[in-house]
């Protein structure tokens, strides 16, 4: 599916990505860099309040996302994922908020372990844990903690 966000980046982002590859902080398939030079002034403000991911509500009521379950990734991260329990967290619908995002979000370096609270998640769904995760998910989206 199509996963909408507002724009945060420079427009040749995807060109720069490979120039920045050496400076990669996340272990595993995921890809992210601390002061990313792609992302815009502006963007730095939408990201750290997560504002960029509002228009993923409509994700949301067209049924493509939940609000709670495993962030999305990029297809080309997800082409680059040989373990089958990093391949497990696609057995559920992707969320906007997840024990990731309240558990530090970006400031968690280890794919391992961001796949480890997805797999915590699933095996352990119910409708208060996904009550509880929203609920947690306010003060860190208010506070923009973990954000990059």
């Amino acid at each position: 599916f199509t996963m909408l966000k507002f724009r945060t980046m420079v427009t040749d982002a995807e060109q720069q990505k490979a120039e920045l590859e050496a400076f990669n902080e996340m272990e595993g398939p995921v890809f992210k860099v601390t002061a990313d030079p792609r992302i815009t002034s502006i963007g730095h403000w939408l990201r750290k309040f997560s504002i960029d991911e509002l228009p993923q509500l409509w994700n949301v009521v067209t049924g493509e996302m939940s609000l709670v379950g495993p962030r999305p990734l990029p297809v080309d991260e997800i082409k680059q994922m040989n373990d089958r329990a990093h391949r497990r967290r696609l057995s559920v619908k992707p969320g906007l908020t997840c024990l990731w995002q309240i558990s530090g979000r970006n400031q968690i370096s280890s794919f391992k372990e961001w796949v480890r609270l997805d797999l915590e998640y699933i095996d352990n769904w119910s409708l208060w844990l996904d009550l509880k995760i929203l609920l947690k998910t306010i003060p860190v989206v208010i506070r923009g903690s973990g954000a990059k």
